[in-house]
């Protein structure tokens, strides 16, 4: 009987596969994403030293407050991601999707992220 592998597995798979090309430095670190079924947590990573330079997520007191939906929230922690990273002298990221697909909430925090001056 052959098993089959999770849906996370398969996207963890996919994640290795993209991490063996995708890292951050200090001149440009990397705008990692994760979605949970409820909430979405972005990070801005300098992979050289290991160290977080940047975080926002859906939990915030701040942004639940608002009472936005899935899409929306997802615009609004990219937006932040991007309003933090600027106020530490951030300007150029490489996006990592965290092998999801390109699609739906991690595109709406990519678009939040560069209305607000990220590039990538």
């Amino acid at each position: 009987m052959i098993k089959k592998d999770s849906r996370n597995t398969l996207r963890l798979r996919r994640h290795r596969r993209v991490r063996k090309t995708v890292s951050g430095s200090a001149h440009r670190p990397r705008l990692a994403v994760f979605r949970s079924s409820k909430h979405i947590y972005a990070q801005v990573i300098d992979d050289y030293s290991g160290t977080t330079l940047v975080s926002a997520s859906s939990l915030e007191p701040a942004l639940r407050s608002e009472g936005l939906g899935p899409l929306g929230m997802a615009r609004r922690v990219g937006e932040l991601c991007a309003e933090r990273a600027s106020e530490k002298g951030v300007t150029e990221v490489v996006f990592d999707r965290g092998g999801y697909c390109y699609h739906g909430r991690v595109a709406a925090l990519a678009d939040g992220a560069r209305e607000k001056g990220l590039e990538f």
